[in-house]
């Protein structure tokens, strides 16, 4: 059976630089850190590799990315359906943003 994945990668901070990031986070704390939240049937170590090649990329997560963030999404995976991981992701983008911290998704 196909399981589904929420992963998180913290970005460097100067993604907070562009207007369009900065526009979807207007609680954002500067120093809060910023992350790329998503969700795949890929592994998050997987997809975090391909979001670096540039394979089906968040352009943030390849320009930015700087490592995966196992301690803000370990706890949910594996998922057992899309649907479940996509308001996982949604859930989980919208408690960090809460924070402080700068947060992309889709």
């Amino acid at each position: 059976m196909k399981k589904y994945y929420v992963y998180v990668i913290e970005l460097d901070s100067k993604v907070a630089e562009h207007h369009k990031f900065r526009e979807k986070n207007p609680k954002y704390i500067k120093g809060s850190g910023c992350v790329y939240v998503g969700q795949s049937s890929r592994n998050p170590l997987v997809r975090f590799e391909q979001h670096k090649e540039g394979y089906k990329s968040n352009k943030y997560a390849k320009v930015y990315g700087l490592r995966l963030r196992p301690d803000f999404y370990e706890k949910y995976n594996p998922i057992p359906t899309r649907k479940d991981a996509e308001e996982i992701e949604a859930m989980l983008a919208k408690e960090l943003r809460e924070r402080g911290i700068g947060v992309w998704f889709n």
